[in-house]
């Protein structure tokens, strides 16, 4: 088994960016930022191609996950400032963009999505490339399209998705050789699920400060 110093600083930079996830806070996605970046070139290296290209993805969604919640935030600030304390309760930028669900209208069109996407990537991946775990690379590719878009918009049930690729890339990473990656998808696994409940009570929350 081949130790990997990039191996080792994205689990690093994964773990933070989960912890700031789970706080929804705002800074996730610069984390994220540098985490893809150099997850381009351990994909690479891996042989995990759908997860190389996926992550060029996530870098753009990067991009637009700041922009929306933080714009998104300062203009609620702007609303929402009418003389009422809030300066006194603290009240962050990043929090501004509520939590919501995910809208039952696109959830066919996402699934429709997803069944296509992951078909087109394990196509791509037996035809192109050189890929031995096709069929869980292209999934685990497909459904993080939705995952990552999801949590962008600030919706509850990106959780859900995460839990379901995070169970998947564990196994996929372990088979891998990529130990210091697979541990932490076990260990997202549990937090996703605590993130979960947590965004649940702070949904809640809002709505009661309404």
């Amino acid at each position: 088994m081949n130790f990997s110093w990039i191996d080792l600083l994205t689990t690093i930079l994964g773990l933070a960016y989960i912890i700031l996830e789970y706080r929804a806070s705002v800074w996730l996605w610069a984390v994220g930022f540098a985490m893809q970046s150099l997850g381009i070139v351990l994909y690479y290296q891996k042989g995990l191609y759908a997860d190389c290209g996926m992550e060029f993805y996530y870098l753009a969604m990067t991009v637009y996950g700041w922009w929306n919640w933080a714009r998104r935030g300062h203009r609620g600030a702007r609303n929402e400032e009418r003389g009422t304390r809030s300066e006194e309760r603290g009240t962050r930028r990043e929090e501004l963009l509520k939590i919501r669900h995910f809208p039952l209208r696109l959830a066919l069109l996402w699934g429709i999505f997803t069944l296509v996407a992951w078909a087109a990537l394990y196509l791509f991946l037996v035809t192109f490339t050189d890929s031995r775990v096709p069929v869980a690379d292209s999934f685990t590719t497909a459904l993080s399209f939705v995952g990552i878009w999801a949590l962008a918009r600030k919706y509850l049930e990106q959780w859900l998705i995460w839990i379901v690729v995070d169970v998947v890339t564990c196994g996929l990473y372990f088979y891998k050789e990529i130990p210091f990656k697979a541990s932490l998808y076990g260990l997202y696994v549990v937090i996703a699920i605590a993130g979960y409940r947590k965004w649940k009570r702070m949904m809640v929350e809002e709505k009661n400060q309404v």
